[in-house]
């Protein structure tokens, strides 16, 4: 049986400084979708709800057109959940919006959901109170000392290995990839062959923003405090825990 043969590090990084020679960020595709929803006679709620969603598929389509044009293919597989142990920030805005999504899942995805996290929260509460007191602004090895601890994602199945939330997984997630033997995420914490197509988060939150914009100046943002929301940021496992609001 023929041995696979995966990427190098070193292919890999030559690939990707090819990026902008190769590729061109869509970004009509991005504020596309916050102008057709920002036309859409329906509710507030429902209108920011499919943004959002439609937002984070842009996001994974623009990673698979970067893949194609670099010709490059993901190894990651579904139930590898190395990287579901990293610390993940987002704002609150990002935070409202997840949990409003899944509070519209069905009724049973959504239960599973809810007790999970209150076991979750009561395995781990204590020892994720002392890891985000570290301050991820200006503490250097914040990321290595969680990972270090080993607490999965609030959002990780632990029996399966699987987003319990997948299609709204936020950007930290969504574009972090690796393209090389899929080993170098369990012998390395961090390895350096993954990458990072975060830099998508600009185009994102721009869209995002915008329409929040739009809303504003229509006088109703819904469940979103507006500007507020956007600059207030924190790890995920705050923004879920049960008694946040």
């Amino acid at each position: 049986m023929e041995k696979l043969r995966f990427l190098t590090y070193e292919e890999i990084q030559n690939k990707c400084e090819r990026l902008s020679d190769v590729y061109e960020i869509d970004e009509e595709k991005f504020y596309g979708v916050v102008e057709k929803w920002a036309n859409e006679e329906t509710a507030i709620e429902s209108k920011l709800l499919a943004s959002f969603e439609e937002l984070l598929q842009v996001v994974s389509n623009e990673i698979t057109s970067m893949e194609a044009a670099l010709e490059m293919k993901p190894t990651c597989r579904m139930g590898c959940a190395f990287c579901c142990y990293f610390p993940i920030i987002v704002n609150e805005m990002e935070a409202k919006l997840m949990k409003k999504a899944i509070g519209h899942f069905p009724e049973e995805r959504r239960g599973k959901i809810q007790s999970h996290l209150l076991t979750y929260y009561q395995k781990y509460g204590e020892q994720l109170d002392r890891l985000t007191a570290l301050d991820f602004e200006t503490e250097n090895n914040f990321k290595r000392t969680y990972i270090d601890r080993q607490i999965p994602c609030p959002m990780l199945n632990p029996e399966t290995n699987q987003c319990m939330a997948y299609e709204i997984r936020p950007l930290p997630c969504r574009t972090y990839m690796n393209y090389t033997d899929p080993k170098v995420c369990f012998e390395n914490v961090m390895p350096k062959e993954t990458v990072s197509f975060e830099f998508l988060y600009e185009q994102y939150m721009g869209a995002l923003n915008e329409f929040m914009q739009f809303l504003s100046e229509e006088g109703d943002t819904g469940f979103v405090d507006y500007p507020n929301d956007i600059y207030a940021t924190d790890y995920l496992v705050n923004w879920l825990r049960p008694s946040q609001r």
